[in-house]
């Protein structure tokens, strides 16, 4: 028997309507903030991350998934988002638009090669946002808000987001070379990672998940301390936000996140959900002021974040958003196969003015129709027969009162609708 790839996994009927679901609250958030959606290639050059994400990144050096297509050229799956966004704005000059900043949002399945573990995979999917062509820190407080108000859409309240700045360029330049010096006589007490980081990229030292409480680190100089006067204002500016919106967050001056491109503010929200144990982190993100340019495209400031779907469900692993008490409207009980064909019309009908609406397709007894029907939870029972045929009418059965009534089949649709609005049956008002 040919399994599924290790890191890979399978959504089942039951599970895909859940993500059904926290997709439809998506695109409903994404719209009140009024942000646009875009769909790239899952498949890129291989330059576009290794250029973006940063050759010395954990990603591109352990994680992405290369191959070589029929041109001998170097392709990726892609990692993460923000690179094939910007790759796109660049190439469709999104950036000339002039309806501008671009605010652009995306959900699809990203490949990294790593240790699958619960809530993570090598193939996981991703909802971020960019907002493209805006340097004010309004941009950056908008962007975490959406995040917040995504999660409180989905009802996960108990979160905190936690906030630094990097800084500038500038900013980063002169903090690099103070963190080196400070590292340099302190590297043989670090992990094996971060003594390799620290040739590389010794900022990412500071976001090492084993030497975390090492003292060397705990007592290292933060970027915090050395940002210029220009990325301090804009710094200032991101909290001053955060505060007006009252939204929870504090400081954390160790935090840089993964990934080379970033500038100015980073940020992560964390849940204190029971499920998600000691990884906690739903979503995170930041400023990317120079990766449209260092890309090939115009200097133009942006900010991001991306949230992990299969941790935001287990998050939600016990919500009650997820809880129905119908799975179909109505299911069409059939008392006699030969008026088969009169069943398809009626059962059409009410399908095409958006009852969901099932019947029986291996031939089955009465009895079992109807407990077919009580598997599916079906609001109702609509049982037709020759009597029925005869009349023009169907027997309309309640599943939980047992009460039923005879409807003329022309009254039908509108019988069950009226039914559900007074009821205030989920998904019956809007359809």
């Amino acid at each position: 028997m040919i399994r599924r790839i290790k890191g890979t996994y399978d959504i089942l009927p039951e599970e895909s309507e859940k993500w059904q679901k926290i997709e439809d609250v998506m695109h409903k958030v994404a719209r009140i903030f009024n942000f646009k959606e875009i769909r790239t290639p899952i498949f890129e050059a291989s330059e576009l991350f290794h250029r973006s994400v940063g050759e010395t990144s954990d990603i591109v050096k352990k994680e992405t998934y290369d191959f070589q297509d029929r041109g001998n050229r170097s392709n990726t799956l892609r990692p993460e988002g923000t690179a094939p966004i910007v790759r796109a704005v660049i190439e469709n000059k999104l950036y000339a638009d002039p309806s501008q900043p671009q605010k652009l949002y995306y959900f699809g399945p990203m490949f990294r090669y790593e240790r699958p573990q619960k809530g993570r995979q090598r193939q996981f999917h991703q909802f971020g946002a960019e907002v493209i062509g805006s340097n004010s820190p309004l941009v950056d407080v908008e962007i975490i808000n959406f995040a917040i108000t995504y999660l409180n859409a989905l009802d996960i309240k108990d979160v905190i987001v936690k906030v630094n700045s990097l800084g500038d360029k500038q900013s980063k330049e002169t903090y690099l070379n103070v963190l080196r010096d400070y590292l340099k006589p302190n590297v043989d007490k670090l992990c094996e990672d971060c003594q390799r980081r620290y040739i590389e990229n010794p900022m990412r030292v500071l976001d090492c998940k084993i030497d975390q409480k090492n003292p060397v680190v705990l007592s290292a100089p933060k970027p915090l301390d050395y940002l210029s006067d220009s990325a301090k204002y804009h710094f200032d500016h991101v909290i001053s936000g955060l505060k007006a919106l009252e939204l929870d967050f504090e400081i954390d001056k160790n935090l840089v996140r993964g990934l080379d491109y970033y500038t100015h503010t980073v940020f992560e929200v964390l849940s204190k959900s029971d499920q998600l144990g000691s990884q906690s982190t739903i979503v995170g993100g930041g400023r990317y002021n120079d990766l449209i340019s260092e890309l090939g495209g115009p200097d133009t400031p942006a900010v991001g974040f991306a949230f992990g779907a299969e941790r935001l469900l287990l998050a939600l692993e016990d919500s009650p958003l997820f809880k129905t008490e119908i799975e179909i409207h109505a299911y069409f009980i059939n008392l006699d196969n030969m008026f088969e064909n009169d069943a398809l019309k009626i059962i059409n009908d009410l399908r095409l003015g958006g009852l969901m609406i099932d019947y029986d397709f291996l031939n089955r007894s009465l009895k079992a129709q109807f407990k077919q029907a009580d598997r599916l939870k079906a609001k109702y029972y609509l049982i037709y027969g020759q009597k029925e045929a005869e009349e023009q009418i169907i027997n309309v059965k309640d599943s939980d009162t047992g009460k039923q009534v005879s409807v003329p089949i022309n009254d039908l649709y509108d019988y069950l609708v009226q039914q559900f609005q007074s009821n205030n049956c989920e998904g019956c008002s809007s359809r």
